[in-house]
Formats: structure tokens, C-alpha cells, sequence
């Protein structure tokens, strides 16, 4: 983060972090949330094994609440935003990891590996600028070189506000039905095809996302 920060920006810093927290955690409190699957992840918090949590990025508000392991921090951007996410994530209790794919990767991706060794990783694949819903390769290296699975998991609310922005980031409305599907574990060897195994997870993300944006308005 930058030393010579706007008065604008200083100031966002110091109010947009505590608010996050005080919105998601009322969000939380009155939506209905149901998750599908959980039990394809909870051997991994049962016997505190490493793994990388992937999801959407414009499905990423309601993510405090569908992990329930003991470490996990999150590749957050360098980018000024992503100063407002960290803060924001810092109050729910996790720490991060700040870079991306194409900026601060290389040291980032040094980072999380090592990382690895005693916490889990929470990574948004197709940010931090997309395309939306375009998982990069980064997700795909880091798993082959850590030697852990990529578990994905995904979020959708029966009534919500959709932005206009690149991810078409997603805002649930209080009292909606929520929803979180977890997917199965991807593993990434050495001898897999990188591509091949890139394509799975987009794959597998789109039909997860698919099917719950069709399953809470079904259920609503």
C-alpha cells in the first residue's frame, strides 16, 4: 500500500472496513443460508489438511461464513481496492497474501506455497480484472506446485443486487435465501495437462454457479 495516499483514500481506509463487517455479518444474520455438499470438504478440516479454496469473485461477500477450518488467507490484489478488502477480511479474522497473477505474482505465488504448510488458501481465479467467470492459470500452477487439491465452492441468494461491473459482483438483499455448494477436490499432478485441468475447474465452477443460481429461485 502506497505511503502517499489521498485524503479520499485515507479516509475510505478508516470507515469501509468496520462498515463491511457490520453489513456482511447482519446479511448473515438474517439470510436464510443452506449449504449443499459440505461434506466434501469437511475431512479436510477434520484432519487439518492443506487446501485451495476457489470461487468467483463477484460471489465473494458472503465467503466468511461457509468456511469452517482453522487457517486460511486470501490473495487479495495490490491494487487500492484490495487495501479496503484486506482491512475488511482482517476484522473477520483472516490474514493475507497481497498480489495476483499479473501483478506481484511471482512472490505471491512463493508466498502461498509456503503458506501452505499450516494454512489453507482462498483465491478468486478470475480476478482481480477477469474475464469474469475465466479461471487463469495461476489457481491451476500454484495446486500442481503445493501438491494440494482445489476445492471450489460457490454462493447465490434468491433476491440480491447485481452491479455492473466487470465480475457482475453480487450484493444479497436481507431476508433472501442463500445458498453455498461445494464442489469436489481437483488435484493437479506433475504429469496432468495444465490446460486440461484449468478447463475442469472453469467447467466445474460455471455449472456449480448455474445450478444454485437456478436452485434458490426454485426455492424461493
Amino acid at each position: 500500500m502506497s505511503g502517499k495516499l489521498k485524503f479520499k483514500d485515507r479516509l475510505l481506509l478508516l470507515i469501509v472496513p468496520p462498515l463491511a463487517k457490520v453489513v456482511i455479518k447482519t446479511l448473515a444474520f438474517t439470510i436464510k443460508i443452506e449449504t449443499i455438499h459440505e461434506e466434501r470438504v469437511r475431512p479436510f478440516w477434520d484432519k487439518d489438511e492443506r487446501f485451495i479454496m476457489a470461487f468467483w469473485h463477484g460471489r465473494l461477500l458472503m465467503m466468511p461464513f461457509c468456511y469452517h477450518g482453522k487457517r486460511i488467507k486470501l490473495l487479495i490484489s495490490q491494487h487500492k481496492d484490495g487495501d479496503l478488502l484486506a482491512r475488511a477480511m482482517k476484522r473477520f479474522g483472516y490474514d493475507s497474501i497481497r498480489g495476483s497473477t499479473t501483478r506481484g505474482g511471482a512472490a505471491a505465488m512463493r508466498e502461498m506455497i509456503k503458506a501452505l504448510r499450516e494454512s489453507d488458501i482462498a483465491i478468486t481465479p478470475d480476478g482481480p480484472k477477469g474475464p469474469r467467470y475465466v479461471v487463469q492459470d495461476g489457481v491451476i500452477a500454484l495446486a500442481r506446485l503445493a501438491g494440494v487439491p482445489i476445492i471450489p465452492v460457490t454462493f447465490a441468494s434468491s433476491k440480491k443486487k447485481v452491479f455492473g461491473s466487470w465480475d457482475s459482483f453480487n450484493l444479497p438483499y436481507p431476508f433472501s435465501r442463500g445458498v453455498f455448494m461445494w464442489g469436489e477436490p481437483i488435484y493437479v499432478s506433475k504429469d496432468d495437462d495444465m490446460e486440461e485441468k484449468r478447463k475442469e475447474l472453469e467447467g466445474k465452477m460455471r455449472e456449480m454457479t448455474e445450478f444454485v443460481d437456478e436452485y434458490v429461485r426454485r426455492k424461493a
